[in-house]
């Protein structure tokens, strides 16, 4: 009698799991791959590159100082610093899975991180800034021509600086956050308080833009379905304001832009093409009056703020999760915000 109970108690568990892991195989979110599977020698060259002044068109700022990869990949500024020391009109976003996303900057301008590359090189503001002259500037160090020697038949080429550069770029996916472990089936990963979130975050309608596996990213949206942020008193509309219409000169694309992924989106302090919300509870708020013509309960807004925070993913085996203020329970990037 015993082990029949036994042998019932294990079958009910076994059920139990089953019906966990079929109720989380159809949620809207899919968990970030594990691994990249990429080659390791092309994605060393890429990092050296990626950190490296020489290949900018200036010569001294690399790719770190825009996208800071010891926090949220952005450089937390509300406006980003251009290599001729003025500011785009534009917030600088994350690289962190960019591999994961469809076209690339807010705009979407670019198909493919080859493509960006490419652009971003022959884009040179005036400054000798051939690919000859990229390729030229490091061919002399003592690292860059072995590397590239063994890592490439052709060696050291501007196409295969390229393709380190972009292959480096493809291995910056940030897996095992706690809601992906949540999704893979530790249903223990996240609190009740968070599951909340997540479910308010479906419930009002957010995950219609923000879904996937980077749980946004992969499509375009118009700013303002429901309310215009640009009508706020004082507020000075810019050509970055425009979004995708710069791209493609269509009047239905004004104010469209590129839906940002929400992975790791508690380091990517503040927020918006603008950088106009300062902390992620304003962002939530923000774009539940322009995109759901909602005005969301503090409580609400917080519980959404705690599910988002479980989107903060690993670096190199790392995990990337900041502790947050006490203060409002609001967690703000450590950076400068502008």
């Amino acid at each position: 009698m015993v082990n029949q109970l036994l042998r019932l108690r294990g079958i009910c568990v076994c059920l139990l799991s089953l019906l966990s892991f079929a109720s989380l195989a159809i949620e809207p979110i899919l968990p970030v791959p594990l691994e990249h599977g990429l080659d390791e020698r092309r994605v060393a060259l890429g990092d050296r590159l990626f950190h490296d002044p020489r290949i900018s068109p200036d010569g001294v700022r690399a790719c770190t100082q825009c996208h800071d990869l010891g926090e949220g990949g952005d450089d937390g500024n509300k406006l980003s610093e251009a290599s001729t020391n003025r500011l785009f009109l534009i917030n600088s976003p994350t690289l962190f899975n960019v591999s994961l996303n469809y076209h690339l900057a807010w705009r979407g301008a670019f198909k493919s991180l080859d493509t960006h590359k490419r652009k971003t090189f022959l884009r040179s503001n005036g400054v000798d800034y051939s690919p000859e002259a990229v390729v030229e500037r490091i061919s002399g160090d003592d690292y860059y021509p072995a590397a590239f020697a063994e890592a490439y038949a052709d060696g050291l080429i501007f196409d295969n600086l390229v393709d380190a550069l972009v292959t480096f770029e493809r291995s910056l996916i940030t897996p095992n956050a706690r809601f992906d472990q949540y999704l893979r089936g530790d249903v223990g990963a996240i609190s009740s308080d968070e599951k909340h979130g997540y479910d308010l975050f479906k419930s009002y309608g957010c995950v219609s833009c923000h879904q996937g596996v980077n749980v946004g990213g992969n499509l375009f949206q118009r700013l303002g379905i429901f309310a215009d942020p640009f009508k706020k008193k004082g507020r000075v509309i810019t050509k970055a304001d425009q979004g995708r219409f710069l791209v493609t000169g269509d009047d239905d694309d004004m104010h469209v832009f590129r839906v940002p992924s929400l992975r790791n989106v508690a380091l990517t302090a503040p927020y918006l093409h603008d950088g106009s919300q300062k902390t992620l509870e304003d962002a939530i708020k923000a774009m539940a009056k322009a995109q759901l013509g909602e005005k969301l309960p503090d409580r609400d807004v917080k519980l959404i703020a705690k599910f988002l925070r479980t989107l903060t993913g690993e670096y190199k085996g790392e995990s990337m999760e900041r502790e947050t203020s006490v203060l409002g329970d609001s967690a703000t990037s450590p950076r400068n915000d502008g």
